[in-house]
């Protein structure tokens, strides 16, 4: 059985790969941020899990952040949930 937090991490990166998707497709990235965005979701993904055994707890949050600077990128604000 799959927990909250596993399903949270799922949505995490999910949303990262639609919010580079939209990006690009909307024009709001250019070629540098996406690399930029994506070495930086590599550097997270793959390199905090290898600093400790308790590290990779932090990838979920670290792309998490990512997205939502992803948002700010895309959108130009702060996306309301009301």
């Amino acid at each position: 059985m799959v927990g909250a937090p596993a399903v949270a991490a799922w949505i995490a990166q999910f949303a990262f790969w639609v919010l580079l998707a939209l990006g690009v497709f909307y024009g709001e990235l250019s070629r540098r941020s996406i690399v930029t965005f994506v070495v930086l979701w590599a550097a997270g993904y793959f390199g905090l899990p290898r600093l400790s055994a308790y590290a990779g707890l932090f990838v979920p949050p670290y792309i998490a952040v990512l997205d939502i600077a992803l948002v700010w990128v895309v959108f130009k604000e702060d996306l309301r949930l009301t």
